[in-house]
């Protein structure tokens, strides 16, 4: 049976876990120059030698390999706390799909699969998660835990947000990113989904949230979600179109090709700025893509993984 085959029949994300397996374990395999190549039961990860520490768990295979130096760290060793955060606003269930597959994912279908996913590797390694969901309101909240119990009842959290389909629901992610940073007291690597649209707050206000999140030493990864073909290159055919902002309502009738060259200039600008804040404010940024695969998400996560610690 091939196994993504038979997940694209299936509607909505019933099988969110097994997708999530799925896409990790493809990732794995293909990570044939990774420092974290060859990894086992018999250790969480690798992470990079630092000169000065103990040369007592040092992988001599993995250097006759690689020609660098790496250390094993186990399990008694890791620690890792990771906090969730999905943006649910009405922009994040763009486009509108029945049914969702690896091939054909929204902002916030891509976003719950990459969780998953993430969620997958922290499972392995027994490390504790915890889950935030926002939008207009503070939609959902659940502490870092490693239990089997609590990994399903994420799991199926992420489920329900993606089926959801909010109609006109806002983005309130500068009150929500600050109630946030106040539940979190331990020090968490923080992975934040977000288009990063909201028409209420200020640039600025957003980033003073973001800020806020580094407090208590946490490590926090922005995943900038976003339509690469629609929202960021503006490929719509030319043909009278009404664009409607489905958060607020409002709407402008326009043929795409006359602000084609607007549209892709402002929006570029906006990227620089947004990678520009997040390295003043030392926030991983990563652009997510939703029309590529999830390489790029996993590869991040699994490097700021290892930093962490």
């Amino acid at each position: 049976m091939d196994l993504k085959e038979e997940l694209q029949h299936v509607g909505g994300f019933v099988n969110l876990e097994l997708l999530a397996k799925q896409v990790v374990e493809g990732f794995i395999a293909g990570m044939h120059k990774s420092p974290f190549h060859g990894f086992s039961a018999e250790f969480a990860e690798h992470k990079i030698y630092n000169q000065g520490e103990s040369t007592k768990h040092i992988d001599w295979k993995l250097y006759a390999k690689t020609d660098k130096l790496y250390t094993k760290c186990y399990d008694e060793e890791t620690n890792l706390r990771c906090h969730l955060i999905l943006d649910n606003s009405s922009s994040m269930h763009y486009p509108e799909y029945k049914n969702f597959n690896l091939n054909q994912l929204n902002k916030s279908a891509f976003s719950a699969l990459a969780s998953a996913s993430i969620m997958h590797i922290l499972k392995k390694q027994r490390d504790a998660v915890g889950l935030s969901v926002y939008s207009n309101t503070y939609d959902y909240y659940a502490p870092e835990k490693g239990s089997d119990r609590h990994h399903h009842m994420l799991l199926n959290e992420l489920e329900y947000m993606v089926k959801s389909l909010p109609k006109a629901k806002t983005t309130d992610t500068y009150t929500y990113l600050h109630h946030i940073a106040e539940k979190l007291h331990k020090r968490s690597l923080i992975v934040l989904f977000t288009d990063m649209f909201q028409e209420s707050a200020k640039d600025d206000q957003l980033f003073e949230a973001l800020r806020h999140l580094k407090y208590n030493k946490h490590d926090v990864i922005l995943f900038h979600v976003f339509d690469g073909d629609k929202e960021k290159h503006f490929n719509f055919d030319n043909t009278p179109k009404r664009f409607v902002d489905v958060e607020t309502g409002a709407y402008i009738n326009v043929y795409a090709d006359n602000i084609k060259a607007n549209y892709e200039q402002q929006i570029a600008d906006y990227f620089e700025a947004l990678k520009l804040k997040c390295a003043q404010y030392k926030i991983k940024y990563v652009e997510a893509d939703i029309n590529k695969n999830f390489d790029n998400i996993l590869t991040t996560f699994m490097l700021e993984r290892s930093g962490f610690m």
